[in-house]
Order: C-alpha cells, then structure tokens, then sequence
C-alpha cells in the first residue's frame, strides 16, 4: 500500500456526502460527530422548508438525526412509521435499478398504528436516482397515511461523481428529470422540498473546532467538495 500526498497548493475538499450519507453517524470528522451534522441539516431544513403536519418521521437510519432536528425545530412529534429490516445492505449503492427496487421492498415495513390517518413529514437524508422514496411513500399512504410530505435534508443531486462513487450521468439523477411540482407527483407525495446547499454548507462549518487553526484558514467553499450538488469539481476535468 502507498499513500499519496496532496498537494501543497492544493485546497482539501472533503465530501459533503460523508456527513449526508456514507458515515456511520457516530464517525468523527473534522472535529465534530456526524450524528451532530445530520441533526443541524434537519433542524436548517425546518427553517427553510417547514409544513403542516402531525408527526415527523424518517428513513431508517441515516436519516434519522435529520429528523430529530427538524422535530425539535418545528416542534412537531418525532415517530417511527417504518421497521427497518438489518439484513438487508444500503441500497443507494447497488449496481442496478431492478436490484435496488427489490432491496426496498425487503428493507422496510410500515408501522400502522403509528400513522394510520396523521399528516406525516418524512424526512430523507439525499435523493439521488429516487428509486427508494417513492415505493415507500406509496407503501405509507397504501397503508392509511392521509399526507406524506417529503423533506430533503440535502440538496439536489445534479452532477455526476467522478472521485470514486457511482453516479456516472446526469441522466440517472431525478432531480435532472422534473421540477419539485411533478417529483412529489412522481413519488406520490404532497410535497417535496430540499435543504439548500447553503444550508447544508453552514450545518457542518457550525460545529468545526474553532481550535483548529487550519480550519480558519480555509472557507467552506473550498475545503468541502460540493461537485454532486454544484457542478464545481475541486479538479479541472479534461474531458
């Protein structure tokens, strides 16, 4: 095994989709626990995007500080609708659609008696090809939800990855395909909204040590990679 060393001049650009998604929430990074993030990403979300409902809920489990945020910040109960089955893999990262389908359907049962005729928010930590949250919106309202607002807490997902995961065209991502109006359609929502990517980008600077002084040398613009999000990649691309 090598290591190679970044570039002096070279700014560091962390993923931001480390703190959304891939890290477990108890990881540390930069200083500060990613269960923390996550729960200031659902309490920036409720700020930006609040609605009327009866209970706050979550997609198992990454999802689940966002959810407590936003809970905590509307004001709003916090319940469990979905029993997640522990045997079945995150299925984000499974090579094709017809697989990820199945692994939702195997992942998760809905918790009637917690919802049946309530107005829920249920928020997700990302959509990106949004084949898990529409079979499971469906699943809730099949099931006796009366609403089901979708609440984001993470921006759209617009541009492929190039450092490593595996988001190879703009053509898989949903948020390319429609507005929000014809998204929450699409997934048999009432309503669909995100965090911003300012939003997001201020949840994780807020918890960075102001010791390190490393960190107060550089600006959230250019020590996190945004490039899924924003289309700014932190190389030049020669293609």
């Amino acid at each position: 095994m090598s290591i190679v060393p970044r570039l002096d001049e070279a700014p560091p650009a962390f993923c931001i989709f480390e703190y959304v998604y891939f890290s477990r929430s108890d990881t540390i990074h930069e200083g500060q626990m990613v269960y923390s993030v996550r729960r200031r990403c659902g309490k920036q979300l409720a700020i930006e995007a609040p609605i009327e409902a009866d209970i706050v809920s979550t997609v198992p489990e990454s999802a689940t500080p966002a959810a407590i945020g936003y809970a905590q910040e509307i004001g709003i109960p916090y319940t469990e609708v979905l029993c997640k089955n522990r045997y079945v893999g995150r299925t984000f990262i499974q090579p094709s659609n017809r697989l990820r389908q199945l692994g939702v359907a195997k992942k998760f049962g809905p918790l009637v008696d917690n919802f049946k005729d309530k107005r829920i928010i249920i928020i997700d930590d990302s959509v990106v090809r949004g084949n898990t949250i529409g079979p499971i919106i469906k699943m809730l309202k099949a099931a006796g939800a009366k609403e089901v607002h979708i609440r984001v807490a993470s921006p759209p997902v617009k541009h492929p990855c190039y450092m490593g995961i595996n988001i190879p065209t703009r053509e898989e991502l949903i948020a390319n395909k429609m507005d929000l109006e014809h998204l929450a359609k699409h997934f048999g929502a009432d309503s669909i909204k995100y965090l911003s990517v300012k939003g997001l980008l201020s949840a994780v600077m807020e918890g960075i040590s102001k010791n390190e002084k490393e960190f107060k040398k550089t600006n959230s613009k250019s020590r996190h990679c945004t490039a899924c999000l924003t289309g700014d990649y932190p190389v030049s691309l020669d293609w």
